[in-house]
């Protein structure tokens, strides 16, 4: 790790702050450091934790899944397995449900409506990496929030890409890769995802 941060203190020369506040100010940042490691482990730990308690049908689960998420509303139910980098950075709107194998990488904000219906193997992802190699080769990342509205339905193996926003009521297809923004009422399939039709 010594190596790392010499080989990128000239990205930040003249920077304070810390990766996760570089992070969380959607600039280029380092993701292997202590803080936002920690940071995982927990999310790791409570993901796990929610996991059992889901599969067991205990209650305590509900409970475990509000301490992993940033807010989560009244009613909200994920099947377990869910996988996230953080879970603080999630906030998810009363009444929806997600199926099995939910990723959502909350590098950035994800935001999830009201009385959404998200399939199983869904991927929301915020990371971005620098086309530059170099950068890239020196571990730089950063990311855009995805916000999906209200009543929205994702089907299953559906991909949200970074800075993505879809509008309220929206259908995205199985499959879909969803690379630009989407507006309300309207069905979208394929790679990439295009509006079909109006609602």
């Amino acid at each position: 790790m010594c190596t790392l941060v010499h080989m990128t203190v000239g990205y930040f020369a003249g920077d304070t702050r810390t990766q996760r506040e570089r992070m969380l100010a959607g600039d280029l940042y380092i993701a292997d450091d202590p803080e936002l490691e920690r940071d995982m482990r927990r999310a790791a730990e409570l993901a796990e934790r929610y996991r059992a308690q889901a599969t067991a049908f205990d209650p305590a689960a509900t409970e475990t899944l509000g301490e992993l998420l940033g807010t989560k509303g009244d009613d909200v139910y994920i099947r377990p397995p869910l996988f996230v980098d953080y879970g603080f950075n999630i906030h998810i709107g009363p009444r929806t449900f997600a199926n099995y194998n939910l990723t959502a990488l909350d590098v950035a904000e994800i935001r999830i409506g009201a009385d959404c219906q998200i399939g199983p193997n869904v991927q929301l992802l915020t990371p971005t990496h620098p086309v530059e190699p170099q950068p890239r080769r020196d571990k730089l990342e950063a990311a855009r929030p995805i916000i999906i509205g209200d009543n929205v339905w994702l089907g299953g193996g559906a991909i949200v890409c970074p800075g993505v926003t879809i509008g309220d009521n929206s259908v995205i297809g199985a499959g879909a890769v969803v690379t630009k923004d989407i507006p309300a009422n309207v069905v979208a399939v394929g790679n990439p995802a295009r509006v079909v039709r109006e609602i």
